[in-house]
């Protein structure tokens, strides 16, 4: 028998894999409650979700902050419906090496990368246990959870955090039916992709052409990942057919961790 749908909180939702998340959660039926620090964002994809026939609502707040993850919670619940879905999209990147790299960098990384994900997943393990919803949490953490990175330590580092807390999450909650899971997406075609690019112009003096060709050439397949595939493992993840899958890291990644 399929559960109820429920409704969904995403976090970072303003942009990138977080927006490509709430889109696709919106398309499957879910109403979400949407948090990012950029208030206009957050309103465009809102407008978005309902030319889809969907329902949304906005909770501009600071991911950073236990008291963000608890507001969207809790508006999510008063205002959508019961948390059946997390996920918990927010965080940035940063380039350095080890040594170039001050330790109050890392300190600021891990906030957004890692406490962000560790205040929702809190609020909304909650959230689920005392209303007994077998629910579903899905942290983005990407590729750099899997390998090490050339002058991204501190990066690679906060990511590879995030697997350890879903692995460890998911052994809490399974007993509460609920399931945690990371999606690893690789190089996705957009505007993170477009910012690799960028750099690597900026580093080594080579056309868009050039640059774009060299950023893919570290997936074997030379290509990109388009967000819809993304959004179709997301899918799958809050489908009843991955009700028992859980603790995973799922990579989708054209190969580039094998490389």
């Amino acid at each position: 028998m399929g559960r109820s749908l429920g409704a969904a909180v995403v976090s970072g939702a303003g942009r990138g894999l977080g927006r490509v998340c709430a889109l696709a959660l919106a398309d499957a039926g879910y109403p979400v409650a949407l948090q990012a620090r950029t208030q206009a964002e957050l309103y465009d994809l809102r407008a978005d979700i309902e030319a889809l026939g969907g329902r949304a609502r906005v909770v501009v707040g600071d991911a950073r902050r236990p008291q963000a993850a608890m507001e969207l919670v809790e508006r999510c619940q008063a205002e959508l419906g019961p948390v059946s879905v997390v996920v918990a999209a927010a965080g940035r990147c940063l380039e350095g090496t080890l040594l170039e790299t001050k330790p109050s960098d890392w300190l600021d990384l891990f906030e957004i990368n890692v406490m962000s994900a560790v205040h929702l997943v809190r609020a909304g393990a909650e959230a689920m246990i005392e209303h007994r919803i077998r629910g579903r949490i899905v942290l983005i953490a990407g590729v750099s959870a899997l390998r090490g990175v050339r002058r991204g330590a501190a990066f690679s580092a906060s990511k590879h955090a995030l697997l350890g807390l879903v692995r460890s999450a998911a052994l809490e909650f399974a007993p509460h039916g609920i399931t945690v899971n990371a999606l690893c997406p690789g190089l996705v075609e957009g505007q993170s992709l477009e910012r690799i690019v960028e750099d690597t112009m900026a580093r080594t003096g080579c056309t868009h052409s050039e640059a774009r060709q060299s950023v893919l050439a570290m997936s074997p397949m030379g290509e990109a990942v388009e967000a819809e595939e993304i959004a179709g493992f997301l899918r799958l993840l809050v489908s009843d057919g991955a009700r028992h899958l859980t603790g995973q890291a799922l990579t989708v990644d054209a190969g580039q961790t094998l490389a």
